[in-house]
């Protein structure tokens, strides 16, 4: 797997096709960052920004073309009103980067923490809500709307380096990022059916408000800044959000050509492990497991979109009848 270095420069898709994108979680971090660099390549692209609250004072773009729907991420009723807002006021929907997320909440199965009955404590499953059900929710609501397109659109969901290899401490968080990184390989071939690209882009250790919540009894409302540079003199390779959000673009950009991309970042640096990852099967898996697995794919398990245009009241009544 060879690095690679997008350029914004070259992003002439996103600089000259005005375009509506959603952003989940686009009020700090790696979504205010993406938001950032959109409104940099093009001023009228139309952005909505879905999160907890709006974004700082310093992000300027035209009120014009730009949405902001404040709400729990974790209420299907209240991202369904974000989507609904903004395809009311922009007429489509374009592209969507499933982004919001958080750090997960203290140690979750080695404190044997007690409730008010002095039993044992039920797990703070907040990472896994916000995580991954805020985020398959965010991708339903995707492709209902970018499959009003002829053209389709393109979705890009912001996994982890942990989702990945895990990373220790943070098992629930990890296993969300698992979650998203498994949702994107599901989707890819009906997506594609349907002229919708989804990929993921997999941080390593990057510098936003998240990595506050990710250190043991730190201050959620410490500057990521200071956490940051007392990882680095322990060597850990940190990430600017901007990083992310030029990997972002730079899918959204490649149109249907990003389907299936895993874009990793570490230390500001890019690779698509998902296409290493495709290309070196047969060194991970062996060939006769390969073989094996191959020899199964066209088999009737689940069920799918037709291949030629995919016709939704068909696909509902075979559904039907496959539960009889």
């Amino acid at each position: 797997m060879a690095l690679f270095q997008p350029d914004a420069a070259q992003f002439n898709n996103l600089k000259g096709t005005t375009k509506t994108i959603v952003i989940t979680g686009g009020s700090s971090g790696i979504g205010l960052a993406t938001a950032t660099l959109l409104s940099q390549l093009n001023t009228q692209h139309n952005l909505v920004l879905i999160d907890l609250q709006g974004p700082p004072p310093s992000f300027k773009h035209s009120q014009s073309n730009l949405l902001v729907h404040t709400c729990n991420i974790t209420s299907w009723k209240d991202q369904r009103a974000g989507f609904e807002a903004a395809y009311t006021k922009f007429g489509r929907i374009d592209a969507v980067f499933v982004n919001a997320g958080i750090a997960e909440y203290r140690d979750q199965f080695f404190l044997d923490d007690l409730d008010s009955e002095g039993k044992l404590k039920e797990p703070d499953r907040r990472v896994l809500n916000i995580d991954m059900d805020a985020a398959a929710d965010t991708t339903k609501l995707a492709i209902h709307y970018l499959r009003k397109n002829p053209e389709g659109g393109q979705i890009a969901m912001t996994a982890s380096l942990a989702g990945y290899l895990a990373s220790a401490g943070a098992p629930l968080y990890s296993a969300a990022k698992h979650g998203i990184v498994g949702l994107m390989r599901a989707l890819k071939q009906e997506c594609a059916k349907v002229n919708i690209a989804v990929s993921v882009v997999a941080p390593a250790i990057t510098v936003t408000p998240i990595i506050a919540g990710e250190q043991r009894g730190a201050n959620a409302s410490a500057d990521p800044r200071e956490i940051a540079k007392g990882m680095a003199s322990h060597g850990v390779p940190l990430n600017k959000p901007e990083s992310i959000a030029l990997a972002v673009c730079w899918l959204f950009n490649k149109g249907l050509k990003a389907n299936g991309a895993g874009i990793f970042i570490q230390a500001d640096k890019f690779v698509d492990l998902e296409r290493g990852l495709a290309k070196s099967r047969e060194q991970w898996m062996s060939k006769e497991m390969l073989d094996l697995f191959r020899s199964g794919r066209g088999a009737p398990l689940f069920m799918r979109l037709d291949k030629e245009k995919p016709d939704q009241a068909k696909w509902t009544a075979k559904w039907n009848e496959s539960k009889l």
